[in-house]
């Protein structure tokens, strides 16, 4: 066959010498501007429709905004009211070195019977400063001292020896640094709560009560000799009582020894101390007038007056003249 084929190239047309070149486009721009040109068709269509869902749907997202924005906590009125805590950080020191207790916790350290030992040696080398510890100081009370002096009371029950007898010379020589200590002790505290120092009498009497059974109970030794503390002490205490008795009958006719019973009370004591504080109650009858015993003219009289002050019937009988009349 004579016929010739036509066989295309083997080039494509736009790689030909005079072919037009035209921008290559990829597929993802021409898939943007199919789906463009057909948004503004259906908005051409639309019209008033198309913007009013347009609106709704800007408004709807609008709205879910703000609703997940206040459900946030940081706006919630729980974390406005709180204030969250401040960091402190400790300050370092620059350099660490040795120093001595401040004075504050060195006297954390000590006892009590460390700390007296050390602010009595003080104030014996600082008189000022005795003074001043003086002046302000509380005021003992009756507890406080009652306290003490049964300290001193059960150190001297346990100084005594096991077996034997208790009031033995041995028992006494076991003894007699703590008898010692107790009746000084006594000594120093009993003026404490006497007048003019104390000026109530309910305390001093109440003092005087419990002390002088602390006296009662000191031991009576085989040797007289040995007996001459518990004697001393049952004169001191009676010069007490004494002295207690006669301020307080200065004092509304001697109306608080009356009330509070300190005549049996008294009278129970010399009953025990052998007789050995009948001097106060001597006093006692001295100066009240209305006890048992000798008394001097007219106190029959003062009695009576006194019994009805105490009754409230002074007065109200009409056979007593009052005046002249």
């Amino acid at each position: 066959m004579n016929t010739l084929l036509f066989s295309p190239s083997a080039f494509p047309p736009h790689l030909h010498a005079n072919a037009r070149h035209s921008p290559t486009r990829s597929a993802s721009t021409q898939a943007s501007t199919i789906s463009s040109r057909k948004r503004k068709a259906d908005d051409d269509d639309g019209g008033d429709y198309g913007q009013g869902r347009s609106r709704s749907r800007e408004s709807s997202s609008s709205g879910d905004v703000d609703d997940r924005m206040s459900a946030s906590p940081s706006h919630s009125p729980a974390m406005a009211a709180r204030s969250l805590p401040r960091l402190r950080h400790k300050r370092v020191r620059p350099n660490v070195t040795g120093r001595a207790l401040a004075l504050p916790r060195l006297l954390e350290t000590m006892d009590a019977q460390a700390l007296r030992t050390m602010l009595q040696s003080v104030c014996e080398r600082h008189p000022d400063v005795g003074t001043e510890v003086v002046s302000t100081a509380p005021r003992p009370t009756v507890l406080s001292a009652l306290d003490i002096l049964s300290k001193y009371e059960s150190s001297l029950r346990a100084s005594f020896p096991f077996g034997g007898s208790a009031t033995s010379n041995y028992a006494y020589d076991r003894v007699q640094q703590a008898l010692t200590a107790l009746l000084d002790a006594l000594e120093d505290f009993t003026p404490h709560f006497l007048p003019p120092n104390e000026s109530q009498a309910t305390v001093s009497l109440s003092f005087l009560d419990a002390a002088t059974d602390m006296v009662h109970r000191l031991p009576a030794w085989d040797d007289p000799q040995h007996n001459h503390h518990k004697n001393s002490a049952y004169e001191e205490i009676s010069k007490a009582w004494a002295l207690v008795v006669r301020e307080a009958a200065k004092r509304g006719g001697g109306i608080q020894l009356q009330y509070g019973g300190w005549d049996q009370k008294l009278a129970k004591h010399n009953e025990n101390a052998e007789g050995r504080m009948q001097g106060a109650v001597d006093e006692l009858k001295r100066s009240l007038g209305w006890m048992g015993g000798p008394q001097g003219p007219g106190s029959e009289d003062l009695a009576s007056v006194r019994q009805q002050l105490l009754s409230g019937t002074y007065g109200s009988n009409p056979s007593v003249r009052v005046g002249p009349w």
